[in-house]
């Protein structure tokens, strides 16, 4: 019993440093220093810390304090995206939709997206409300489902998906309106995102 809990200590102790050296990280990127921040972040990305290995792979992806190198940018973020984080997974997204650094692949493109704002992501959400709405990446046309994703992402601040909203709503029905306004309001965080509604199908 005792071996578990020092293990639980160990554990517990490796984690706050963890974050402290990745606060420590996060802040010298944020400043521009990006040659510390490598130093942090670099070795917590190899240990498996998502948000380290997300960070690294906007490093990648951006030439900072490193070559850019879109193929480990995608290696990088990949590794985030795959423990559950949100920001990684939208840039995974991103990456198979524009076929960046990989072959281009909208399946993979939606399934990442989806992940992503099925977290609440508000970026994600308004990227998918845009493939709702115009039939893109194969997915189906549908007004109420576009509106309820711009709806919640909107009331995470995207100004993007505000705008959209405002637009879709001229080419909806008050029924379609009232059901995207339902759906949004019933929506909770980590739990899935309707793939269809009731009125809005093109």
């Amino acid at each position: 019993m005792k071996k578990f809990i020092l293990a639980l200590g160990l554990a517990f102790a490796l984690q706050q440093s963890a974050m402290a050296g990745f606060a420590e990280g996060a802040t010298a990127y944020n400043n521009k220093n990006y040659a510390v921040a490598l130093k942090e972040i670099a070795p917590l990305a190899k240990a498996g810390n998502a948000d380290a290995q997300h960070l690294l792979g906007l490093m990648y992806y951006m030439g900072r304090g490193v070559k850019q190198d879109y193929k480990q940018a995608l290696s990088w973020h990949r590794k985030a995206a795959l423990q559950g984080k949100a920001d990684a997974q939208y840039v995974v997204g991103a990456m198979y939709y524009t076929g960046n650094a990989v072959i281009q692949d909208h399946k993979q493109a939606v399934g990442w997206f989806r992940k992503a704002a099925e977290q609440g992501h508000p970026d994600a959400q308004q990227v998918m409300g845009l493939m709702y709405r115009y039939q893109m990446a194969g997915m189906p046309q549908d007004n109420v489902i576009a509106y309820m994703l711009w709806n919640l992402a909107a009331a995470k601040g995207s100004v993007n998906a505000a705008e959209q909203r405002s637009a879709v709503v001229k080419h909806m029905t008050q029924e379609q309106l009232e059901e995207g306004q339902a759906l949004s309001a019933a929506w909770k965080p980590n739990t899935p995102l309707p793939t269809k509604s009731r009125t809005g199908g093109g």
